[in-house]
């Protein structure tokens, strides 16, 4: 059986309603509740939630996938307090043990105290920015990725904590050139790539 684990950042915040990625997140559980011994469960961190059963959400996991908004050029609040309440929780107790480091060595093997070395993570996030600001020379993101740029961040936290990660998916342009059902069809195609031998038990 494949425990996964869907963690939605997105909030109600200003002029966002957190729609988009409750839609996406939505998308994501139906897409593993359809193949055959998948166990689906699913955080929305704009919700009341017990640090103490999030983090044994993240030990029983398989996979876990995590939605977010980007709002100025981070994570929400919401998901970044989700984070340091959890992983604090989970300190000694599942997730993590320290940073890694010897004091013999206090130089080398930074970030190797994760506990979850068995784990595969995948990211998605969402944009007001288009994909051409990061790809475009002199643009703004100045050809840097999301990945390697605005959420590299994250990424290493993931590896901090031991995970692997998988290929993200990021929608851009959502708020001026956003649609839905054209982003949906696109990340269900990522979803059943990046899924290719758990989905070929439905196809």
């Amino acid at each position: 059986m494949e425990n996964v684990f869907i963690i939605n950042g997105g909030q109600k915040f200003a002029h966002a309603k957190g729609k988009f990625n409750r839609t996406i997140t939505d998308v994501t559980a139906s897409f593993f509740t359809e193949i055959e011994g998948c166990n689906v469960i699913v955080t929305h961190t704009d919700e009341p939630y017990d640090p103490e059963d999030e983090v044994d959400k993240f030990i029983d996991a398989d996979i876990i996938i995590y939605h977010t908004p980007i709002y100025w050029f981070q994570l929400p609040h919401g998901l970044k307090k989700y984070f340091d309440v959890v992983f604090r929780e989970g300190h000694y107790n599942g997730i993590w043990t320290n940073d890694g480091r010897s004091s013999k060595n206090p130089e080398i093997n930074y970030g190797t105290g994760g506990l979850l070395t068995d784990k595969k993570y995948m990211l998605t996030t969402s944009w007001n920015a288009p994909k051409g600001a990061f790809t475009i020379p002199d643009e703004f993101f100045m050809q840097k990725g999301v990945d390697e740029g605005p959420m590299f961040g994250f990424h290493r936290m993931n590896a901090y904590l031991g995970m692997e990660k998988l290929e993200s998916f990021h929608f851009h342009d959502i708020v001026k050139n956003g649609e839905m059902e054209t982003f949906k069809k696109e990340y269900k195609i990522h979803l059943k790539h990046t899924f290719a031998a758990q989905h070929a038990a439905i196809s």
